[in-house]
């Protein structure tokens, strides 16, 4: 096993901790970024000025804002000493000439109050030139409206093998988007201190990003600006790029008045205003022979990106990279393309483009299996990869046996053929309800797949007392990442939790940082924690080797001591050995630096090796589905995944449930509408609160959720021996939209081929009810070109869905 993944005795990684803030959390006590502002007297608001058009030219006015009583200032591209521009591909403006979506921010009233601020915004007059807009991906489809670079991954003749297959079919699906709806909405906090810095107090999960956006707002370099991230109320990758374009406005407001300036968005223009999870417009066509085994697929992926390109191309990218998900297709051909509309910049969201990907398989899969007469876990276990085999972009599928271990371990676990056949005779003698068992699997890359922010700091203190303060340049919003390194550090210099404490993240300490994403949070920092605790312990171990007269070799550090080998002889404390390091002027800090081996990737190729490993899981769910209103109940949840040897278990456990609860949530209830009309409206978002957007609650919740961890697992090369566990267990969810298919095609005759919107809302369900109701009475069977959305079956969806089999 390799010293980095190596765990010494009585390690404080791997023990059941509770998060580090979870007694903040529980008590009302944690302070987030708006808290701050609450504390001075002196910050000014910032308030937006909201398009009120999808798309057209537009002019302001501000003299009417300037006469409020409380307004300050309006900020307008006229104010911006740098660049005016707020993202990374230039197309950003942060104060626009051109409203690109309704909500767009044109302006930003700054005032006394937050009240004086939004009647300051509201007497900004605004002349628009109103111009054509596109509302959708087919819209865009249609109109040739794309936008940054198309990506194909290819391998073996998937024209010829599907020419030549047996059985061959193909389909059209739209899926829908998901808006993060973290607790805490967008803040920033910025001021200008004595020194002349700006210091800007951000919800980011990515610092160093938004330093960068800051500096060249303001015209200046990046070591004249600080960003502090100090914690999140959620991310969910809604704050890897989106919040830098506020806290610009921020730190101009500073800038310009030599006051504090906040932004804090309400929750309608935080759902108004910024990027969600990518729709896609998914066409494909799949091969299968006699046995049920995958010959080939060519799918072309159509992303939703709104109006400007943010994280779209690698979001893109990633669905491509994650089509195939546990399945083996030896010819394969996968297109991904950006549409451009005029909505919200959608960006980054758990599982960064792979839950869309794994859509495309998981929903074929669930389709034809009916037709092919095969069952659906049955068609899934066939085409599982095999160790020895690649993915479509060329890289090993290391550990693939782990899959199938997974696999026939939660099938034991569930008691999945005992249950099923208790599910038929319940269904055989309940008309009007059906329940339904149904399994599905992960298989997630593991890294960013730009190589370059494979990377990551760490600043770690050991004072005279012999406490220690550890920096990273991880962000905390509640997944428990600062537990992990907190439990890393103590393991690492052999100390008890206690003596080790965490300071915010911030520029100043750790520079050139990546966003905490991509589920490698734990992965990079704790790597460089890890790298940085090491090194002074060495020094130390020579201090310590001296005072025991021992070998510096021998020395061990453990639970506050600091002992030889064996169980016998001297020790010390920690502290002790401190003290005498310091006395001989020993170096007690250190920087830490990690940066994950053995990637390569050759972005315009679509080929190499972009992950560090693969994460696996699997999971089986009982649903039971009410067939007068289609709504439906998950009766039973059983989970195993795998997550290495965990640093710290009960963070992880709520990571799986978490993921899997938001994962069924984007599949099954949140229903992102925007008005495609062409009234007045359109462009407008019509989800635009709680009470409009369903959102997973307790009711939602699974019955019986039983979640383990895949035992001897250890990822050798990883901090610990752990593995990533933020995105990988959203895509178990697929397990409740397939448990829902099986419950619907009992409804209807065998062979029955259920197509499901996405989201399979309870509206969505009962129109698949009624097809598969009149497919049994007109004898359809597998239901060639049945449609849940057809004509007459209103809210079964707006994707265009057509499902042709050809039986050569």
């Amino acid at each position: 096993m390799s010293e980095l993944a190596a765990r010494p005795a009585h390690p404080v990684v791997g023990q059941p901790l509770p998060h580090e803030s979870a007694a903040l959390h529980a008590t009302g006590a944690a302070v987030y970024t708006d808290d701050l502002a609450a504390r001075r007297s002196d910050v000014l608001t910032a308030w937006p000025v909201q398009s009120e058009q999808a798309h057209a030219l537009v002019s302001l006015d501000v003299q009417g804002a300037l006469t409020v009583p409380g307004v300050v200032r309006v900020l307008t591209a006229a104010d911006v000493p740098g660049v005016n521009d707020a993202g990374a591909k230039d197309d950003e403006p942060l104060f626009p000439s051109e409203a690109m979506f309704h909500g767009h921010a044109l302006a930003w009233v700054l005032a006394e109050t937050t009240e004086a601020a939004r009647l300051g915004a509201d007497a900004v007059r605004v002349a628009y030139e109103p111009l054509p807009s596109i509302m959708t991906a087919a819209e865009a489809i249609e109109a040739g409206s794309f936008q940054g670079i198309p990506r194909t991954i290819r391998r073996g003749d998937p024209e010829g093998a599907l020419a030549a297959a047996p059985h061959v079919f193909e389909g059209t699906t739209l899926i829908g988007g998901q808006e993060h709806f973290y607790l805490e909405t967008h803040a920033s906090l910025a001021h200008v201190d004595s020194e002349g810095q700006v210091f800007v107090e951000c919800g980011t999960q990515n610092p160093t990003e938004a330093q960068h956006v800051v500096a060249h707002v303001l015209g200046v370099p990046s070591n004249r600006v600080t960003v502090q991230s100090l914690r999140m109320g959620g991310g969910f990758g809604g704050k890897e790029v989106q919040p830098h374009g506020f806290a610009a406005v921020a730190a101009l407001g500073a800038t310009l008045t030599g006051r504090p300036v906040r932004v804090r968005l309400t929750r309608t223009q935080d759902l108004t205003m910024t990027g969600k999870r990518h729709p896609f417009h998914i066409e494909w066509k799949a091969g299968f022979d006699d046995d049920g085994r995958i010959l080939a697929l060519a799918t072309t992926l159509t992303s939703d990106g709104g109006w400007c390109l943010d994280l779209s191309e690698p979001v893109t990218a990633r669905a491509l990279m994650h089509v195939d998900n546990a399945y083996w297709i030896p010819d394969i051909v996968i297109q991904g393309r950006i549409a451009k509309t005029n909505k919200t910049s959608q960006t980054a969201f758990r599982g960064f483009g792979g839950p869309q990907g794994m859509f495309v398989i998981e929903d074929l899969l669930g389709r034809v299996a009916p037709i092919l007469g095969v069952d659906a876990a049955a068609l899934r276990e066939h085409n599982f990869y095999v160790p020895g085999q690649t993915t479509p972009y060329g890289q090993p599928v290391r550990h693939a046996e782990r899959l199938h271990e997974v696999w026939t371990r939660v099938r034991h676990e569930s008691a999945f053929d005992e249950r099923r056949a208790r599910i038929v005779a319940f269904n055989a003698e309940h008309p009007d309800t059906k329940r339904a068992l149904a399994i599905t699997p992960v298989k997630f890359g593991i890294s960013f797949t730009l190589t370059a922010y494979n990377q990551a700091g760490a600043l770690v203190h050991v004072y005279q007392d012999g406490s220690v303060l550890i920096n990273h340049g991880g962000t905390e919003m509640g997944q428990g990442l600062h537990t992990k390194m907190l439990q890393v550090a103590a393991t690492a210099l052999g100390v008890p939790l206690e003596s080790v404490r965490l300071a915010p993240t911030r520029t100043d300490k750790v520079p050139n940082t990546s966003a905490t994403a991509a589920s490698s949070g734990a992965d990079l920092n704790g790597g460089a924690v890890k790298h940085a605790c090491e090194q002074i312990r060495d020094r130390m171990a020579a201090v310590a080797g001296r005072m025991l007269g021992i070998d510096a070799r021998d020395v061990r550090f453990s639970r506050g001591r600091v002992s030889g080998l064996g169980t016998t002889g001297p020790s010390v404390t920690f502290a002790e050995v401190v003290t005498a390091a310091y006395e001989q002027r020993v170096q007690l800090f250190a920087a830490g630096f990690y940066r994950t081996e053995g990637l390569h990737w050759d972005t315009e190729a679509m080929q190499g090796s972009p992950f560090r490993y693969f994460a696996y899981g699997a999971a089986a769910c009982e649903v039971e589905v009410d067939g007068f209103t289609g709504a439906y109940r998950i009766r039973r949840v059983d989970i195993v995944h795998d997550v290495g040897d965990s640093l710290s278990p009960i963070v992880d456990l709520g990571q799986v449930e978490g993921g899997f609860v938001q994962g069924a949530g984007w599949l099954t209830l949140e229903d992102l509408r925007w008005d495609e009309s062409d009234g007045p409206g359109r462009g407008q978002l019509l989800t635009q609160s709680a009470s409009t957007y369903k959102l997973p609650s307790f009711s939602e919740m699974p019955e019986v959720f039983n979640v383990h961890f895949f035992e001897r697992a250890t990822e050798d090369g990883v901090v610990y021996g752990s593995k990533a566990v933020g995105e990988p267990p959203l895509m178990l969810a697929f397990s409740v939209r397939e448990a829902i298919r099986e419950a619907v095609a009992a409804f209807g005759p065998a062979g029955h081929s259920v197509e499901l919107a996405s989201p399979a809302t309870p509206e969505a369900v009962f129109w698949a009810i009624e097809a598969a109701r009149r497919a049994a009475t007109t004898g359809a069977g597998a239901g060639a070109g049945e449609r849940a959305d057809a004509p007459g079956h209103p809210g079964a969806g707006d994707a265009e869905r057509r499902l042709v089999p050809f039986d050569r």
